[in-house]
C-alpha cells in the first residue's frame, strides 16, 4: 500500500510540475464504466436522485431500489446511525453511504481495502447531490463491520 502511495505521489507531482504526467493517472470515467451499483434512497429524495446523477456522469450503472424506510437497509448493512445519510449504495460488495464523490468510490475499489464501506455522515452542503451557494468541509469515512472507521478522504477544507 506504502508503494501504491508513493507511485501515486509521484503521478500528482509529475502532473503538478508539468511534466505530461497525466498519462500515469488512471481516467477514472473509464474505471467507473460499467460498474454497478444498487442504490437504496426514499422515493420523494431530490438529493439522493443528484448523486445518482452524479455516479453515472462519473460511469456507473446505477439501480435504484426505492423504499420508505432505509433504517432496515442501514442496519443490515452495517451503518451505524453517526454514519447514516439519506441513501445507501452497494457497490461490489462495499457499502457506499451518503453523499461519497465518485472519486473516492472509484480509489476504493481501485485499492480494495478492508473495509465495509465509505460514508459521509449526514449530508454536507458541497458534497454531490447537495451542491448550493457553499461548501461545507467534510470528511468521507472508511468504516469496517462493527462501524468503527478512520477518515479516507478529506472534501473542501
Amino acid at each position: 500500500m506504502a508503494k501504491k502511495g508513493l507511485l501515486m505521489g509521484v503521478a500528482v507531482a509529475a502532473v503538478a510540475a508539468g511534466f505530461g504526467g497525466a498519462a500515469l493517472w488512471p481516467n477514472n470515467d473509464a474505471a467507473a464504466e460499467g460498474v454497478q451499483i444498487t442504490m437504496y434512497k426514499s422515493p420523494t429524495c431530490g438529493c439522493c436522485t443528484a448523486w445518482e446523477d452524479h455516479m453515472r456522469e462519473a460511469g456507473f450503472e446505477v439501480e435504484s431500489v426505492l423504499r420508505d424506510n432505509l433504517a432496515p437497509v442501514k442496519q443490515r448493512k452495517g451503518v451505524t446511525r453517526e454514519l447514516a445519510s439519506c441513501h445507501t449504495a452497494v457497490v461490489d460488495g462495499y457499502v457506499v453511504e451518503g453523499h461519497v464523490p465518485a472519486d473516492d468510490v472509484i480509489r476504493m475499489l481501485d485499492e480494495r481495502p478492508d473495509v465495509a464501506g465509505l460514508a459521509v455522515p449526514g449530508m454536507p452542503m458541497g458534497s454531490p447531490g447537495m451542491e448550493g451557494s457553499y461548501k461545507d468541509p467534510y470528511d468521507v469515512i472508511a468504516f469496517d463491520k462493527d462501524g468503527r472507521g478512520y477518515v479516507y478522504e478529506s472534501h473542501n477544507q
